[in-house]
């Protein structure tokens, strides 16, 4: 007669997965798909945590072989000099091959115009789709994760993109028991986020378990910065600040890093891992809802960018 084994009993099992491992185990496996069904796969990689996540993943998911992707960073220039060197860092200590789409060099060759407000998240698009155009990359990672915001929400784990790298959220395709499907015509692409079941919450508690080195930016630091729109946003020569805005120092840190003209920080006193979990636990905004500019444009905003090749 056999005897039931209840829940209690089962997750006590030393071979029982934690959330974590879990999550690892599921992004482990998208690398290791893509490896398989892709011919010139890239990472997304700019510094930022979510890229040092899954950079760090996909280290793991092929070890000891090194991973048989390239990088790519889409460079506003108006970045973090924190996160760029933390950029080129790693890209130096795991002996990686990075390319880099400058949109400084588009805006000199006349390709593109600043706007107004100083803003160049919104001009990445152009460089990346053609970095992925003119390497012929078939499949492109991201660190895009569906709690950022409601259009990510919409994504699938591989999102096709077609010839012109636009996204059609009519075309998502089922991802039933982690089948997922690669196929594309010439010319189009398949987007990929390994992360894309992950929180925010999620990250740093991998991040503190695995011990992963960040840019200090992330942590609490004296900083000078000025008030826009509700956010502490750093000056820089992308046109910040105005008169009306003075400067101050605070003790601030980023939740997430991108162009310094739209990327706030939040006041925090967090200094380490633990103490950064804790603040996110406690928080009711999401990361982009709370320090990112670009993604309060419009209700669509980030939407609207993904059907035109942003990521």
């Amino acid at each position: 007669m056999t005897t039931a084994v209840t829940v209690h009993e089962a997750t006590d099992s030393p071979f029982a997965l934690t959330h974590l491992d879990s999550l690892e185990s599921e992004a482990v496996h998208i690398f290791r798909e893509v490896a398989g069904e892709f011919e010139r796969p890239v990472i997304l990689f700019s510094g930022g945590k979510d890229s040092i996540v899954m950079l760090h993943l996909a280290l793991k998911a092929f070890a000891p072989a090194a991973i048989p992707f390239t990088l790519l960073h889409v460079d506003t220039g108006h970045n973090f000099p924190e996160v760029i060197e933390y950029r080129d860092r790693t890209v130096e200590k795991y002996g990686l091959r990075l390319h880099v789409a400058s949109v400084q060099e588009y805006i000199d060759a006349g390709k593109l115009r600043e706007r107004p407000d100083g803003t160049r998240n919104p001009l990445q698009t152009v460089p990346l789709t053609e970095a992925i155009q003119e390497h012929r990359f078939d499949a492109v990672f991201g660190g895009g994760r569906r709690d950022e915001e409601k259009a990510r929400a919409k994504e699938r784990v591989f999102s096709l993109r077609d010839e012109f790298s636009q996204w059609d959220p009519r075309r998502q395709r089922p991802e039933l028991w982690q089948l997922y499907n690669g196929r594309h015509a010439p010319g189009e692409h398949v987007r990929v986020f390994p992360l894309s079941n992950w929180t925010e919450l999620d990250v740093w508690q991998y991040i503190a378990r695995e011990g992963i080195e960040l840019p200090e930016i992330y942590f609490a630091h004296e900083r000078e910065v000025f008030a826009r729109n509700g956010m502490w946003l750093t000056a820089g020569e992308w046109g910040g600040p105005k008169e009306n805005e003075p400067v101050r120092t605070r003790l601030i840190r980023y939740r997430t890093v991108g162009d310094m003209s739209c990327t706030g920080a939040v006041d925090s006193d967090a200094t380490t891992l633990d103490q950064v979990i804790t603040e996110i636990a406690a928080s009711r905004l999401t990361e982009r809802g709370a320090t990112r500019a670009d993604d309060k444009m419009s209700e669509a905003a980030m939407e609207d960018r993904k059907r035109e090749g942003y990521f």
